[in-house]
């Protein structure tokens, strides 16, 4: 075996070479963190491991976007194993096709279940999450979510409470698995 090849198939966080969203190569790694057989996952949309189908179009379209914009992408997101269980992941995403960004690229997936257990939300609440980690505001994610200012403070309450946090730094603490 090559030496590109050991590297690829021994890396310590999972890889996935994608076209078009669908899986063309994927490493041990990847295999153990998703509970499948990397040979399985051949063949097989990426949207089998998101926790729902929005999430795989909503988090597609932000990551296209920003795609167009640089070749790259990266966020922390809720993903699905082969038993439906969910656990926190962080995803990056390099592409190889530049003028078209989904249609060849290199992506790393790395489990961030130690650091952030999964509390059950709603894909609203997920998708809020994840962009006050971003660091955007109220205002800002009810722009990106097409919600009102106070819909999305009411989703802010929410996790607060499902997280037993006392202010937002605490939740975004608690959301990004920082010790506090």
């Amino acid at each position: 075996m090559e030496l590109d090849a050991i590297a690829f198939e021994f890396a310590p966080v999972g890889l996935a070479v994608l076209e078009n969203r669908i899986i063309r190569r994927c490493n041990n790694a990847f295999g153990d963190m998703f509970h499948q057989e990397p040979a399985k996952c051949v063949g097989v949309s990426l949207g089998e491991f998101y926790a729902s189908e929005e999430d795989f179009h909503s988090i597609g379209e932000r990551g296209l976007t920003a795609m167009r914009a640089t070749g790259r992408y990266n966020d922390e997101r809720v993903m699905k194993r082969k038993d439906d269980t969910l656990f926190w992941c962080r995803v990056r995403g390099q592409s190889l096709t530049p003028e078209n960004p989904f249609q060849r690229g290199i992506w790393s997936f790395a489990d961030l279940s130690e650091e952030r257990p999964i509390v059950e939300l709603t894909q609203r609440e997920r998708e809020v999450a994840i962009l006050t980690c971003r660091g955007l505001t109220s205002k800002e994610i009810g722009l990106e979510l097409k919600l009102s200012y106070r819909t999305v403070e009411e989703y802010r309450a929410r996790l607060l409470r499902k997280f037993g946090a006392r202010k937002l730094a605490e939740l975004v603490a608690k959301l990004s698995g920082m010790p506090l």
